[in-house]
This record gives C-alpha cells, sequence and structure tokens, in this order.
C-alpha cells in the first residue's frame, strides 16, 4: 500500500474521530410532505413505557445512533420512555470507547430488561446489571434471528439442538439468565432438544441506507442486512411500530426497493448515517458491497491498516503468526474445497490471513452470521460485513444454511477443558468481564468440522530459536479441568459426528472419544515439561504424537 493511500485512511480516521459524536435530533427533511418522516426527538416520543424494543445492526454495522441518542435524550428530558425491554442480537456496544451505540441507553431506568447474543461490548448495560438495576438475559444468535422469524407467523417458541448440554441448557446450566440469579428464563428444556422463547417486539428499529419521498425503503449500498426484514414484521404482527433511520431522500426506483413503504411506519432522516463504522453512508465503500471491484487484497490492506492504527485488533508477534498458519493448514487439510464456512473474530482472521497470502481465498465460500454471502470476513471493527460478497441476505436465512449447508467453522476461545468443551462466553466471575455466546452455538451445531484457535495460557512468554520454540515463562493455563461455563459441549458434538481440532501455540489437539489428543508438537515444545506439566487429561494415553 503506497504512501498516498496510507495519508488518505489517516485523513479517514481523524475525520471520523473529530466528527464520531454527530447528529441532529430536531431535524427533517423538506423534500417530502409524506407524515412518515419524523425527527428522532419525535420518533423517540412514539414509544410507549414498558414496550419491548428490538433494534438493528451488527457491531459497527448500520448502527441505530440516531434512535440510540434521540431515545436517550427524551428520557433524560422528560422521564419516557422508561422501563423497557431491549433485545438485540449481534453486539452494539463500543466498551464505552465510541458514541453513538446502545450503551447510550445505559441509564437507570431506561431499561429494565436487556437480552442480547454478545454483550462483552456493552458495559454500561452491564454495570447496570452489577449494581442489581437491570435484568440481564443472554440466547444465541440465531435462536435469537430464527425465533423473530417464528413471531411473523404468530409462533413464540422455537424448538432446537443448539445449545444441548452447555449453559443454556436448564439442566446444566442457568438457561438465558445472566442476573439475577433466579429470573424466569426464556429456554425450557424438552428432551433431545431446547425450546427457546423471547418477547416479541413492540418496536423495530433498523437503519438502512435510503428512502424515497413516500416513504420506500432501500438496502442498496449496505454493508449487512442483519434482522431488519423480520423484526419489522415480527413488530407489525404484534400491532406494534416499525422505524427505520436512513441518510438520505432518493427518487423513486421500484425495481430497487427493499421494504414498501407500507411496512414502515416512521422514517428519520439522519445524515450522518453510517454504512458500517467510521464510513459515512452517502459516502459509502463499495468494497462492503456485493458490486465491488476492487481489489481483494487491497481492501484487505486497506482495513489492516485502520485496525492497526486504531489498536482496535491485537498485533500478532511471530509466536501468533506461526499459530495462525497451524490453524490455517489444518483448516486446508480437513475441510473439502468449495465448502461453505464461517470464521470468527480474533485469531480466526489470521488464519484467514495466511489463506490470502497462499492465493486460497477463492477455494471457500465465506459467510457471517450479519448475512454476508461470499467475498472474505471484514476484520476488526468491521467485523460482520464482507470484503467484495456475492450477495447480501438476512441473518434469518444465513442461520438457516448454518443448518444444512454449513462444512466447517473456526472460533476463538477462552477456555477448553478435558472433555473438549468450550468456553467463549464468561471471561471472568464478574458481570462486566461477561461476553455472550454469540452465534457459536447456532454455528456449531450446524458445521461438520470445529477448529477453535487461540493461546495455550494466558500471559505466557515465549522465545523463538530459529524453527523452534521454547515456553520461558508459564502463564495461566487455558485448558483446564472445567471450564468456567461450558458454552460449546464437546461431548454432544463428538456424539453427533463433528470433527473437533484445538490449535495452540504448544500444537494440534483433536476431540476424540478417547479424549484429548495431541496430533502435532510445536517445534521446540517438551511434552512432558510445556503440556502434561500444566494440564494432564484423566486416561491413559490421552495424548498421543
Amino acid at each position: 500500500m503506497n504512501w498516498l493511500t496510507k495519508l488518505r485512511l489517516f485523513v479517514h480516521i481523524l475525520t471520523w474521530r473529530f466528527t464520531w459524536s454527530r447528529h441532529k435530533l430536531d431535524y427533517k427533511p423538506s423534500k417530502t410532505r409524506s407524515p412518515k418522516f419524523v425527527s428522532a426527538w419525535d420518533a423517540a416520543g412514539k414509544m410507549a413505557d414498558g414496550a419491548c424494543v428490538f433494534s438493528n445492526g451488527f457491531a459497527g454495522n448500520a448502527r441505530c445512533s440516531i434512535f440510540f441518542y434521540a431515545i436517550r435524550d427524551r428520557f433524560i428530558r422528560t422521564g419516557h420512555p422508561k422501563g423497557l425491554t431491549w433485545i438485540n442480537n449481534g453486539a452494539q456496544g463500543s466498551r464505552g470507547k465510541v458514541p453513538g451505540t446502545v450503551e447510550e441507553l445505559g441509564i437507570p431506568g431506561l431499561m429494565k430488561r436487556y437480552l442480547a447474543g454478545h454483550l462483552e461490548t456493552c458495559k454500561a448495560q452491564l454495570r447496570l446489571a452489577e449494581r442489581g438495576e437491570l435484568e440481564l438475559h443472554t440466547l444465541p444468535q440465531g435462536a435469537i434471528s430464527l425465533l423473530l422469524e417464528a413471531q411473523t407467523r404468530g409462533e413464540q417458541h422455537l424448538r432446537s439442538k443448539t445449545g444441548v448440554g452447555s449453559f443454556l441448557d436448564p439442566r446444566t446450566g442457568t438457561g438465558s439468565v445472566i442476573h439475577p440469579p433466579g429470573a424466569e428464563s426464556f429456554v425450557e428444556a424438552d428432551g433431545d432438544a431446547l425450546i427457546y422463547t423471547m418477547p416479541q417486539p413492540d418496536v423495530a428499529l433498523f437503519n438502512a441506507p435510503y428512502a424515497d419521498a413516500e416513504g420506500n425503503i432501500y438496502f442498496k449500498h449496505a454493508a449487512t442486512l442483519t434482522e431488519n426484514r423480520f423484526s419489522a414484521a415480527a413488530a407489525r404482527q404484534k400491532g406494534g411500530l416499525v422505524m427505520a433511520a436512513v441518510s438520505g431522500i432518493i427518487p423513486r426506483s421500484d425495481a430497487e426497493i427493499s421494504m414498501p413503504a407500507s411496512e414502515v411506519d416512521y422514517i428519520v432522516v439522519n445524515p450522518y448515517n453510517e454504512q458500517t463504522v467510521s464510513v459515512p453512508q452517502h459516502r459509502y465503500w463499495p468494497m462492503f458491497t456485493p458490486a465491488c471491484a476492487l481489489d481483494t487484497r487491497a481492501a484487505v490492506q486497506r482495513l489492516k491498516f485502520i485496525n492497526t492504527f486504531l489498536k482496535i485488533t491485537p498485533v500478532r508477534d511471530e509466536i501468533g503468526q506461526r499459530m495462525a498458519r497451524l490453524a490455517a493448514d489444518t483448516f486446508v487439510k480437513e475441510v473439502p474445497k468449495g465448502s461453505m464456512i464461517n470464521i470468527g473474530v480474533g485469531f480466526p482472521e489470521e488464519a484467514v490471513r495466511v489463506l490470502i497470502e497462499r492465493g486460497l481465498e477463492e477455494t471457500y465460500t465465506f459467510t457471517t452470521e450479519a448475512g454476508s454471502y461470499g467475498g472474505l470476513p471484514a476484520p476488526g471493527i468491521f467485523f460482520g460485513a464482507a470484503i467484495h460478497p456475492q450477495h447480501l441476505e438476512s441473518s434469518q436465512d444465513m442461520f438457516h444454511r448454518y443448518q444444512t449447508e454449513l462444512e466447517a467453522a473456526m472460533f476463538g476461545f477462552l477456555h477448553v477443558d478435558r472433555q473438549g468443551n468450550v468456553n467463549v462466553s464468561k471471561r471472568g466471575p464478574r458481570l462486566t468481564d461477561y461476553v455472550g455466546p454469540g452465534g457459536l452455538p447456532d454455528i456449531a451445531e450446524g458445521a461438520r468440522t470445529l477448529i477453535f484457535v487461540g493461546n495455550w495460557m494466558h500471559g505466557a512468554e515465549y522465545r523463538l530459536e530459529g524453527e523452534t520454540i521454547r515456553l520461558i515463562k508459564p502463564g495461566k493455563p487455558k485448558f483446564v479441568d472445567q471450564v468456567p461455563e461450558v458454552t460449546f459441549n464437546g461431548q454432544v458434538g463428538l456424539a453427533a459426528g463433528k470433527k473437533i481440532f484445538y490449535v495452540t501455540e504448544v500444537g494440534l489437539f483433536q476431540l476424540t472419544p478417547e479424549g484429548l489428543t495431541l496430533r502435532e508438537v510445536s517445534p521446540g515444545i517438551d511434552v512432558e515439561r510445556d503440556i502434561l506439566a500444566y494440564f494432564r487429561p484423566g486416561g491413559v494415553g490421552a495424548f498421543r504424537r
């Protein structure tokens, strides 16, 4: 990447940083007289106290920022709306670092209950729960998506094998409840499956690129679609409200209408709407759309530059890069060419980088749970979108695909235990450390091959000596006798016939009927000193060379 491109990206980042809190709550367009168009302040006033609200968007993609700002401002000024039940699927917070996220609503009294698939970024809500001021729940992202779809048909339950044997299963965990203990769960056991439910939204909020003067909505130039259509349909099925935020008004084009005006009650025009984090919709980046003509590798370099500059994702040292290569090697060996796959955030992104370096990006069909099909998963702050996807679809459609078409998935992990169970949902004992399951339970249920990638120890130090690796300072083991929370049940996965691998700095493990088996040892690692001294599974011969 040349210096001019780097300079432009640097200017882009600075412009975003110094303008990222812009919003006009009283803005209303003059180009239309349709009563559907209202200011953000007025839209917030349409919400009744105690309503159930669903907000769309995925991480930094299509954030409902203007609604978050308006609801917060109205509550502070008037005390209303209050006591809301709030639901969103993918992560919508920023760990308190960036304005315009769902954390704007993390003030006492505004919410009474919060349910999401991923909670780690929503520190404001987690702090409220820790103080006893908010009821907190989680469900897998696929379950949330498919429950919305069921609600459009007037159904309130989803029966699924997703999550059996995990913390979501009332027989082995707490169900949906995170806090307070004893709250009513949205999960019930039913034989060899679970029954999921959740409140049906009274209000659906989503961010879309454009509307025309009559109120028709256009998704062209979006980076993700997530649950836009189905949350809107679920709210309307209940007799509720559907409200969209768009970046501007464009001429009507019947062939491009994504949602007709009849399916939307109110529209807020927010000139500061983003396509994805840092990218204004009115200057959208084609790389995130199916019509992209930009070279894929050039796009990857641009996004890596931004993530590195913002220090959003860790800079991997040579040890981490070797682990990524081992993950990529395992992936190429175990996953058939042409397969549809899902790649998680963190170390799996590094493995994808290795695949790109080897020219294998066209060998597999990458997908994201946000609905990007094809292309390459976007890293870091852009996670959920894809570089030059073949097409965009709803999260509901993607999770249906995962049930029948998904060949493999790659995830990070926090802990692994001797039964092959994996924890990705609970980082520590405090509520503010809680992560949530994300889409892992649903994706792992559908995938035939699972590859978990993560550090052997937290805080360990290694030294490279030529081609060998030396563990010179042990850290806190991440392979433990029992994980703090079972997000994925290894024995259930094994019984379902899945191939399950765990990639670390010290080598490659596979879950077999005999236990965790060491398939490959990294050069320089001593099995007895560096592995068995810290983690020794039960059973003779549990590890094999």
